[in-house]
Formats: C-alpha cells, structure tokens, sequence
C-alpha cells in the first residue's frame, strides 16, 4: 500500500518567532484513518492546514500523493468546525457548490447532488435554508459537500466539536459509515479521546510548546466497529490507555 500523505521532519514557526511545530514526521497511508490527539497548543489544526495545502511549513516537506500539497488540492477536501455554508442557499444548492464552481454541467450536478443528500440522509431538506437546520443537519450538508467531489483524502478539523454529546455520537456512527463505504484516507483532529478511540485506525498524540508527535497508538478495536463498541470494556481499556499517554503529555508540557 503506497503512503498517500508523507510528512517528513516538518517544522512551522509563526511570524513573530512562535515555534508551533518542530520536526513532525508522519506517514498516512492510502485508506487509513488517523486521528490527531493532544493538549490545545500542540499544532494539531496548523498541520491538517499544512497537509491541506493552506499554510506552508516552515521546513520540511510534506507530500500528497507525491506531489506538493498546494498541487494536489483536486484531491482533498476539508471540513471546518464551522460547517460555513451560505446562508442564501438551500440545503441542495449548498451541497452542489463546489460542483457548480467546478463548472459540473446542471444535470450531472443534480444526480450528483441528490446522491450525496441521501448519502447522509438529507433527501427531506433538500430545500430547507441553513437557519431552518438543527447543529447536525449542517454538518451533515458540510460533509456531504465536501464528499460531492469524490476527494480521496478527507481533512476534518474537530468538526464535531461544538454538538451535542448524543449529535456528535451520531455523526460519528455516519462518518464511519461513510469511510466503511468510499475508503477514503481521512485525518481528524480531535480533543476527544472517546471520539479519537471509536473512530481512528491509528492515534497520534501530540505534545505542546512546540508541537511533536509523542506518542502513535495503533487502535486495536475490531474493525469495522460494531455496534455497541462504545459500552464494551475493550473500548474501555483502549481509551484508558490513550487517556495515560495524553497525562503524561500534559505532565511533561513546560510551563508557559
């Protein structure tokens, strides 16, 4: 299996001399899942931006698919903790917007579109506006825009992060549904250890100040998950585990 994102000896320093990430090294392969993990400070979201191409390291390389990230944008599609759809659309014109600017022809567009709302169950919204839609149901039309232009990678910022604890459960079980389905490589960043441990193949945890890879857990959890994976004492143990590495991250972090 040839590696879809390699990262290699990647540092990031911000204008004004803050060093967010020095020497992370990483290789996801093609249709792995990974999660990253760690304390507020450890550069998680700056390094899904550098591998999407939306900021530039300050050294080292990162590779997608063998190319510079800025060159293999066609392949990836990212999604916000925001779910940042406009306001002036319906659930279905939002959908269909990459597309649109894409300059997809209007009915392949449409079957497109329609594929993607019954992909995550919108079919009934199709012509609700984004006030009219509940903190899931825009997440939902987040991701099945993102989903329309058949990326291979998938780059999740905490996206479920501002929901509910029953909502981002639920959004969990569909995103794996999804990845169960399409085989999309997927980077999530997450402060969750439940939501890291239920959904990831592999976790990578992050320490801060700067950040660096501390630890990478290969999730031992059955695969696909079953239902009710959540209750069982294997979860349990699992995510006690990651749970002691993330302290011992946060232990060692020196004092700012």
């Amino acid at each position: 299996m040839s590696a879809d994102i390699v990262i290699s000896q990647v540092s990031k320093q911000f204008r004004g001399g803050a060093l967010a990430l020095q020497d992370v090294s990483l290789q996801v392969e093609d249709g792995d899942f990974v999660s990253l993990l760690g304390p507020s400070g450890c550069g998680k979201s700056t390094l899904l931006k550098m591998i999407a191409g939306l900021t530039l390291p300050s050294s080292g390389t990162i590779a997608v698919d063998g190319i510079l990230p800025a060159n293999a944008r066609q392949l990836m599609s990212f999604i916000f903790q925001d779910p940042t759809l406009l306001p002036w659309r319906t659930v279905e014109e939002n959908v269909g917007l990459g597309l649109e600017l894409g300059g997809m022809a209007a009915a392949p567009r449409k079957a497109k579109v329609e594929e993607m709302l019954e992909l995550v169950g919108l079919t009934a919204a199709r012509t609700r506006y984004p006030r009219q839609l509940s903190g899931g149901m825009k997440m939902r039309v987040s991701i099945a825009r993102a989903l329309a232009s058949r990326p291979s990678i998938l780059l999740l910022d905490e996206p479920f992060a501002a929901l509910d604890e029953m909502t981002r459960d639920r959004l969990n079980d569909e995103l794996l549904r999804l990845y169960a389905e399409r085989q999309q490589t997927m980077v999530f960043v997450t402060h969750s250890v439940a939501e890291a441990v239920f959904l990831s193949r592999r976790i990578v945890i992050l320490a801060p100040h700067p950040g660096r890879v501390a630890h990478i857990v290969t999730n031992d959890l059955p695969w696909p998950r079953p239902a009710g994976i959540r209750l069982s004492a294997e979860f349990d143990a699992q995510a006690a585990y990651v749970s002691r590495l993330l302290r011992g991250v946060h232990a060692e972090a020196p004092s700012l």
